[in-house]
C-alpha cells in the first residue's frame, strides 16, 4: 500500500489533509511520513503576512491568491488563526475569507490553531508548509494570526515578509515598536481609501530612510491597497516577485534558507528533547526532584542536567543518512 508521503508526492489532497490533521495533533505517524517528504521540498516561494487584527490580512491573502491563479501558479496557503477555548482548533476565521477559492483544485488551504504559540504562528506551521512544498504549490502563503509587533516568528519562515498596515488602527504607534520594521520586504498600507492612509505611507517612508542599508540590499516597498476590491494588488505581486529575483540573483535566498535550517534544526532539537522528557520520565521522579528543589536539597540547574542525562540515556539517536 501507498504511504500518506507517496500519495501526496503524487497530488492526492486526501492524503496531504489527513497528514497535516496528524501533524496538528502531533501524532508519532506524523514524523515518519515527514521524514519521507523533506527531500522533495525546498523549491516553493514561501511569502509571510502579518499585521495587527482588523488590518485586512485575510482579504489581502485572498486577493494574492486570485493573482498568483491569473498567473497560472498554484497556490498552498497556511492560515493560523485563534485558538477556540472550546475545542482547542482553530476558529477558522480566515479560512471563511477564502471560500471564493475552495473549489479551485490549484489552490490547497489549510487553517491552524495557535494553540498558545507565541510569535504569530503554530507549532505545526513549517512542518505543514513542508507537506505544501512536496505537494508542488509554486506559491505558498503563510498568514499569521494577527496579535502585533509580536509577530516577529513569520520572518523566520517566509523568503519575503509581507507587514500589512491600515489607518487608523493604531499603525502609528505600532511601527514605533522594536521588531516590526526589521520583518518587512514589502509594506502593504491596506484599506488605502480611508482617510489617513497617505498620512501613513509619509510615515512609513520616513521610518524606512532612517534605517541604513548598504546599496546592495534591497529596500522596502511600499504599497498602497483596496484588498477587497483588489485595486493594488497586482503591484504587490509584482513587488514579491521582484524581491524573490532580487535574492536569487545575489545569493540571500540560500542565506535565508541557511538561517531558516539552523532555526528549524534548533526547534526540532528542543521539541524533540521536551517530548523525551515527558515521555520518559516517571511523574513520580520529576515530584520527587521538585520537592527536593523545594526543600532545597539540589539547585534547579544540578536537577536539569540530571534530568536530561537520564532523557538522552534513555534511547540511542537516529542515524543521519
Amino acid at each position: 500500500m501507498e504511504t500518506l508521503a507517496e500519495k501526496i508526492l503524487s497530488g492526492d489532497e486526501v492524503a496531504a489533509a489527513r497528514l497535516m490533521r496528524a501533524i496538528d495533533d502531533d501524532l508519532p505517524m506524523a514524523a515518519e511520513e515527514l521524514r519521507k517528504l523533506y527531500k522533495y521540498t525546498g523549491n516553493a516561494f514561501i511569502i509571510g503576512v502579518t499585521g495587527s487584527p482588523g488590518v485586512g490580512k485575510s482579504t489581502l491573502v485572498d486577493a494574492l491568491i486570485t493573482g498568483f491563479r491569473k498567473r497560472n501558479m498554484t497556490v498552498g496557503v497556511v492560515a493560523v488563526d485563534p485558538t477556540s477555548p472550546f475545542t482547542g482548533g482553530a476558529l477558522l476565521g480566515d479560512r471563511v475569507r477564502m471560500g471564493n477559492h475552495a473549489t479551485d483544485k490549484g489552490v490547497f488551504i489549510r487553517s491552524l490553531a495557535s494553540r498558545g504559540w507565541t510569535g504569530g504562528l503554530s507549532r505545526a506551521t513549517t512542518s505543514v508548509i513542508h507537506v505544501l512544498d512536496a505537494m508542488k504549490k509554486d506559491i505558498i502563503l503563510v498568514e499569521a494570526v494577527g496579535s502585533g509587533q509580536g509577530e516577529v516568528d513569520i520572518s523566520r519562515v517566509s523568503d519575503t515578509t509581507i507587514v500589512v498596515l491600515s489607518p487608523g488602527a493604531g499603525d502609528e504607534i505600532q511601527m514605533m515598536k522594536a521588531g516590526i520594521l526589521e520583518t518587512a520586504d514589502v509594506y502593504v498600507v491596506n484599506k488605502a481609501d480611508k482617510d489617513g492612509a497617505e498620512n501613513l505611507r509619509v510615515q512609513l517612508e520616513s521610518m524606512c530612510s532612517m534605517k541604513d542599508r548598504k546599496s546592495e540590499e534591497w529596500n522596502p516597498c511600499i504599497l498602497m491597497t483596496q484588498a477587497y476590491t483588489g485595486k493594488g494588488v497586482d503591484e504587490v505581486i509584482s513587488a514579491l516577485l521582484q524581491h524573490r529575483d532580487f535574492m536569487v540573483k545575489n545569493g540571500d535566498i540560500k542565506k535565508r534558507h541557511l538561517q531558516q535550517a539552523r532555526l528549524e534544526l534548533k526547534d526540532a532539537a528542543e521539541y524533540a528533547l521536551r517530548k523525551r522528557i515527558t515521555s520518559v520520565l516517571e511523574s513520580a521522579y520529576i515530584e520527587q526532584l521538585a520537592n527536593n528543589l523545594m526543600e532545597k536539597k539540589v539547585d534547579p540547574y544540578t536537577a536539569a542536567d540530571e534530568v536530561m542525562s537520564k532523557a538522552l540515556s534513555s534511547r540511542k539517536p537516529r542515524k543521519t543518512v
